[in-house]
C-alpha cells in the first residue's frame, strides 16, 4: 500500500529533541488541535525581549553612525511602550501601524508595541496611496508611527482619519522626545497569552486587495525555537561531515547580520529583528536604494557574518564581489530565496563568497506559515539544488489532490502544512481565512509541489503569484488596475523569467486602436495606483483578442511565448 501519511519526523528520532534535551519536543493542544511543540519555548514576545537584558552592552542595532546596545535598546523600548500606553491610550489588541524605511525607530516601535500586548500593523513602505488608504482603513490603528516622507503620504491618502481615527508619531525629533519623556519606565508586566495576536503582516491578495496575516505570540516564539533547533542540527551535521567537534563548528563571537530587505517583510522582521535579538546578534541596517557596492563595503567594514540575499540581490552583489577587492571573509552564512535561485546562481554565490560556500541555505515559508516549513543548505543543497529541502521538526506537510486527499511520493499536488506557527487567520476576512485554513488547522499554501525521498520540490511555474525581487505580485491585482484604463479592452499579466529579479511582470494588453496610447501611458497609469515593483516591465500591446479556452479562460501559457524574445 502507498504511504500517504504526513511528512514529518518523530521527535524521538531528531537530534537534541528528546526528553531533557535543549529542544525537547512534546505534544500539547494548540487552538483545539493536538500538535508537537517545543517544551522550552518563550510564551510571549515580551518574555523574549526581557531576556535580551542578558546581552547588556553588546551592540544590537547599527544604522549609519548609530550604535545601540541591548541595554539602551531595552530602555528605549520600555520608555516608548509607557508613552504608547499612558499618553496615546494603546491597549491590548489595539493596532500600532509602522510605516517607514528601515531605521532603529522601526525596531523600537515594534518591540514596544508587542510588549504591551498591542498588535504591530506592518505597513509596506512602497505602497501607492490607494493601497495605503485601504490598509489603514482595514487595520484601524490607534497610532501610526511613520517617517516624514511616509507620514506626508498618510496625510494625503487618509486626510480625514489623521487626528480623528488615529494619532501619528513622526520618526525623528518627535519620536526621540517621546522616548526621553518615558525614560526610566519599566517594561509592562501584564500577562500576555500565547495565542493573543502580535503582528499583522500584509501580503498581496488574489482579489486585488492586500490581506493581513495575523501572527500570534505563540507562532513567532515557536518560529524562534524551530529556527534555533534547525540551526543547531545543521552545525552538528556539518561537524559530522568534517569530523570536527560540534562546538568548533559554531562561529566564535557575535553574529553580525546585514539587513538589505525591508523590515515590513517577514524575512526582515522575523528573520533578523527577532532572531538576532534572541541570540544576542548585531543587526546592521542599510536604508535607501539597494547598492551592491555599498553592501560589499558594509560586509567588510562591519565584519558581517550573515546576509540574506533575496531576489536579485545575490547575483548583483556576486558580480561585483570578485572585482571589488573588498574583504568578504567575515561572511560565513549566506541565505538565499524570495525568488527561484538556479543552480548556476547558487554556484556563483559560492564562488563570490568562498567562506560561506558550505553554509549557503534556503528555506520555504510564507507570511501565513510564519515559521519556516522546509530548509536546505550545505552539502544537501549542493546535491539537490532544485529542492526546497526537508520538512523541519514540529511541522507536518502533505501534498493533496483536487479532492483534498493526500497524494503519494512523486505526485504533484497542492502543498498543505500544519504546525503551531500558522497565522491565526486573515484580519477581518473570515471568507479568505476559510479558503486557506482547512479542518485540523492545515494551511493550503497555494503552491504546487511533490515529495521525493523526504525532500520537497516546488513547481514554481504552477503558481499564479509572480516573485519580483522577493516581492509578491498577483496578476489579478495588476490586471484589475489595467482594466480600469478606458483604452484597455482586455489584458493578462504573467510572470516572465528574469535572470536578475527571478521573475518580471509581463502584461499583454488589448487596446482600443483609436486611443493612441503606448507603454509609457500604461506604465504611468499603473504607478498611480500600485507599488512600483508591481508595475509591468515587459509589455506586449495588441489589437487582437487574447487566446482563450472553451470555458473562456485566458491561455496564459500561449501568452508567455510572446515574451520569449524579450
Amino acid at each position: 500500500m502507498t504511504d500517504t501519511s504526513p511528512t514529518s519526523s518523530p521527535a524521538a528520532m531528531l537530534p537534541l529533541a528528546g526528553p531533557g534535551e535543549p529542544f525537547e519536543i512534546v505534544e500539547e493542544e494548540v487552538l483545539g488541535e493536538r500538535m508537537e511543540v517545543y517544551r522550552n519555548r518563550a510564551r510571549s514576545l515580551r518574555e523574549v525581549l526581557a531576556r535580551s537584558a542578558a546581552h547588556g552592552e553588546a551592540v544590537y542595532v547599527v544604522c549609519g553612525d548609530q550604535r545601540i546596545t541591548y541595554a539602551e535598546h531595552l530602555a528605549r523600548v520600555a520608555a516608548f511602550a509607557s508613552v504608547l500606553r499612558d499618553e496615546y491610550g494603546v491597549g491590548r489588541g489595539d493596532r500600532v501601524a509602522i510605516l517607514a524605511a528601515n531605521c532603529p525607530e522601526w525596531i523600537v516601535a515594534f518591540w514596544a508595541t508587542v510588549s504591551i500586548g498591542a498588535v504591530v500593523a506592518s505597513m509596506n513602505a512602497w505602497w501607492a496611496d490607494p493601497e495605503l488608504e485601504y490598509a489603514l482603513g482595514q487595520s484601524e490603528p490607534t497610532v501610526v508611527v511613520a517617517d516624514a516622507e511616509r507620514l506626508e503620504r498618510v496625510r494625503t491618502a487618509a486626510p480625514d482619519a489623521v487626528g480623528v481615527a488615529f494619532r501619528t508619531i513622526e520618526i525623528g525629533a518627535e519620536f526621540a522626545e517621546l522616548v526621553e519623556r518615558g525614560r526610566g519606565a519599566a517594561l509592562p508586566d501584564e500577562a500576555i497569552a500565547e495565542d493573543e495576536p502580535a503582528v499583522l503582516l500584509y501580503t498581496s491578495g488574489t482579489t486585488g486587495r492586500s490581506k493581513g496575516a495575523l501572527a500570534s505570540h505563540r507562532a513567532i516564539c515557536g518560529m524562534i525555537s524551530s529556527s534555533h533547533h534547525s540551526g543547531a542540527v545543521a552545525m552538528l551535521t556539518l561537524a559530522a561531515v568534517d569530523g570536527a567537534d560540534p562546538a568548533a563548528a559554531r562561529p566564535a563571537g557575535q553574529s553580525v547580520a546585514l539587513v538589505t530587505v525591508p523590515l515590513f517583510h517577514a524575512s526582515g522582521l522575523y528573520g533578523f529583528v527577532v532572531l538576532q535579538l534572541v541570540s544576542g546578534g548585531r543587526v546592521v541596517l542599510r536604508p535607501g536604494r539597494f547598492d551592491p557596492d555599498d553592501v560589499l563595503r558594509l560586509i567588510e567594514e562591519e565584519g558581517v557574518t550573515l546576509w540574506s540575499a533575496l531576489g536579485s540581490m545575490g547575483p548583483r552583489v556576486a558580480e561585483r564581489a570578485l572585482a571589488s577587492g573588498r574583504d568578504t571573509s567575515s561572511l560565513t552564512v549566506l541565505a538565499v530565496g524570495g525568488a527561484p535561485v538556479s543552480p548556476a546562481q547558487q554556484e556563483m554565490l559560492r564562488e563570490a563568497f568562498p567562506h560561506a560556500q558550505d553554509s549557503v541555505s534556503m528555506g520555504y515559508a510564507s507570511s501565513e506559515s510564519i515559521g519556516t516549513i522546509t530548509r536546505t543548505g550545505g552539502a544537501e543543497m549542493r546535491e539537490h539544488p532544485t529542492s526546497a529541502g526537508r520538512v523541519l521538526p514540529t511541522v507536518q506537510l502533505e501534498i493533496r489532490g483536487p479532492d483534498g486527499a493526500a497524494l503519494p511520493d512523486g505526485v504533484e499536488g497542492e502543498i498543505h502544512v500544519r504546525s503551531p506557527y500558522l497565522m491565526l487567520g486573515y484580519w477581518r476576512d473570515q471568507a479568505a481565512t476559510d479558503e486557506v485554513i482547512k479542518p485540523g488547522r492545515w494551511l493550503a499554501m497555494g503552491d504546487v509541489g511533490s515529495m521525493r525521498d523526504g525532500r520537497l520540490s516546488i513547481n514554481s511555474r504552477a503558481r499564479d503569484m509572480i516573485l519580483v525581487n522577493a516581492e509578491n505580485v498577483f496578476p489579478t491585482e495588476v490586471e484589475f488596475r489595467l482594466d480600469e484604463h478606458p483604452a484597455v479592452r482586455e489584458c493578462a499579466v504573467v510572470g516572465v523569467d528574469d535572470v536578475m529579479t527571478g521573475q518580471a511582470v509581463g502584461a499583454v494588453v488589448v487596446l482600443d486602436p483609436a486611443a493612441g496610447i503606448g507603454e509609457d501611458d500604461l506604465r504611468a497609469w499603473c504607478r498611480e495606483g500600485m507599488a512600483g515593483y508591481k508595475v509591468p516591465t515587459r509589455w506586449v500591446l495588441r489589437d487582437e483578442a487574447l487566446p482563450r479556452n472553451p470555458s473562456g479562460k485566458v491561455l496564459k501559457r500561449e501568452l508567455l511565448q510572446e515574451f520569449s524574445g524579450a
